[in-house]
């Protein structure tokens, strides 16, 4: 991580805690802002984390390690978390998620080259009676088939495109 990007890193944790409050009870909100902000949550980040509550970093870790959503790894600008609960599978989860894997070039627990897509499994996202089921980032898809995925993953790679030539044109400026 490039100096500014820390320092942007530190100021950002820094006024949340300040909003929020430096305490125990601060944890979550600003491991929510910094994992989507920052696409991760790496060793730095927890040490501003624990810093700016006064906590011992080994307690954001805990948290940060124990959250599905929240665990360390880097992951892409869409992440895809397919339902894996029996009720999913017994409406069709299989062919989505072979044709999720196709799709997107990806086995489940990858990320693409690009840093755009990760794949993951979702223990349950609550949506047994409309399955199969998955979350593109916060977003919610349900009676999925071969062909919505199809679609969604198009959705997906359009608006990756869209925002890699807004950056380019940024960078021209």
């Amino acid at each position: 991580m490039l100096t500014t990007e820390r320092d942007r890193l530190r100021e950002s944790v820094e006024a949340l805690a300040d909003k929020l409050g430096r305490n125990r009870g601060s944890l979550m909100p600003i491991l929510q802002d910094v994992k989507k902000n920052q696409s991760g949550l790496d060793s730095y980040a927890m040490q501003v984390i624990a810093d700016a509550l006064g906590i011992h970093p080994v307690e954001v870790f805990s948290v940060a390690t124990f959250y599905a959503f929240l665990h360390p790894e880097k992951e892409g600008r869409f992440v895809f978390r397919l339902c894996r609960t029996l009720s999913c599978d017994l409406q069709g989860k299989e062919q989505v998620a072979r044709q999720l894997q196709n799709e997107l070039g990806l086995d489940f627990g990858q990320t693409s080259a690009d840093g755009n897509f990760t794949l993951q499994w979702a223990a349950c996202i609550g949506m047994c009676d409309q399955g199969p089921a998955m979350l593109v980032n916060d977003k919610v898809y349900t009676r999925l088939t071969t062909d919505s995925v199809r679609q969604i993953v198009a959705e997906c790679r359009q608006e990756t495109a869209g925002y890699a030539t807004q950056r380019a044109e940024e960078r021209l400026v």
